[in-house]
């Protein structure tokens, strides 16, 4: 069996080289605006699908620049997609990333109410007084919540990152937001999960 010889610092550029040359070959012309976002959800997972099924809303990309840009911070609804994302460059324009499922209230209310902690979470995280970036890459209820909030006029959501994966609710829960009016990166279908919430985060704050 013969290896490719590639020096450790350039694994990932060479694993992109791939992706592009692939999708190439399959005749996929991705957006020039997203089309960075896409490659890293697919180095992320090996999964070409991704080229077909992200969804974007009009200039989604550059909107969530923007907000990064003015200190807004990312809420998740797992603590591996908290992990993922690069809290260090996220720093750098003033925001940080939160995570509320291991949090004892939050927990608590839960319970007591016979709902979802990402649903509670989502709750709380609506009460921060900034800017947020919502990063749901595992609870349907959580992006089931936000369309909630936002249909009573409780509150409305900057920017949603939904990629929940799983099979109850998950499509339903992500097509809550497709005709929307707040700025989205979806992906359709089951696929989705906390490492793609956080490759979307990543690719975006890495070419800003």
């Amino acid at each position: 069996m013969n290896f490719e010889k590639v020096r450790p610092d350039e694994i990932e550029k060479r694993s992109f080289e791939i992706i592009t040359q692939e999708l190439e070959e399959a005749g996929v012309i991705l957006d020039e605006k997203t089309s960075f976002v896409t490659k890293r959800c697919i180095h992320t997972s090996a999964d070409f699908e991704y080229a077909s099924t992200l969804t974007f809303s009009e200039d989604a990309v550059e909107k969530m620049q923007d907000l990064i840009r003015q200190g807004a911070s990312i809420v998740t609804d797992t603590n591996m997609g908290l992990a993922g994302i690069n809290k260090k460059k996220l720093a750098t324009y003033g925001g940080e990333a939160l995570c509320f499922m291991a949090d004892e209230e939050v927990a608590k209310e839960a319970k007591e109410r016979g709902i979802t902690r990402a649903a509670v979470s989502m709750e709380k995280a609506a009460k921060l007084d900034r800017d947020i970036i919502f990063a749901v890459g595992n609870a349907p209820t959580a992006l089931i919540k936000l369309h909630e909030m936002m249909e009573s006029g409780v509150f409305t959501p900057k920017f949603v990152i939904g990629v929940p994966v799983g099979f109850v609710n998950v499509v339903a829960a992500k097509e809550l937001f497709i005709d929307s009016d707040v700025p989205y990166i979806i992906n359709r279908g089951r696929k989705g999960g906390s490492n793609i919430a956080a490759a979307i985060c990543n690719a975006v704050l890495y070419n800003m």
